[in-house]
């Protein structure tokens, strides 16, 4: 990703939804036990929570909106799994961005040096 490619509307618009989804501790929560590695069920999701299913649904469309869960029906029963891809996909972001600032601060030294 080209630093110009940072400033890009649609680039920080899909961004920033991640990011703002991931703002929410019981999203980050459920993200985390879905890094468990199996898909999983609303009703396993909400075991030892005091959440409702209906709670934990409506987090799950907000991680389904932004890329970064998917689920995918079992029976009579949905599932759900983490997106790996659209994750890294915002790690690099936030990479490249740390890499600006790290170039930015470099120069502000060596011209503070001189």
């Amino acid at each position: 990703m080209s630093i110009s490619s940072l400033s890009r509307p649609a680039a920080v618009r899909a961004n920033a939804a991640v990011f703002a989804a991931l703002g929410d501790e019981t999203r980050l929560a459920v993200l985390a036990r879905l890094c468990e590695g199996r898909p999983q069920s609303i009703a396993r999701l909400t075991e030892g929570t005091e959440l409702t299913r209906q709670a934990i649904t409506k987090h799950l469309r907000v991680l389904a909106a932004v890329g970064v869960v998917r689920s995918m029906r079992s029976g009579r029963e949905s599932l759900f799994e983490l997106e790996p891809r659209r994750l890294a996909a915002a790690r690099d972001y936030l990479d490249q961005v740390s890499r600006q600032w790290d170039a930015a601060l470099a120069r502000l030294k060596a011209f503070v040096e001189v």
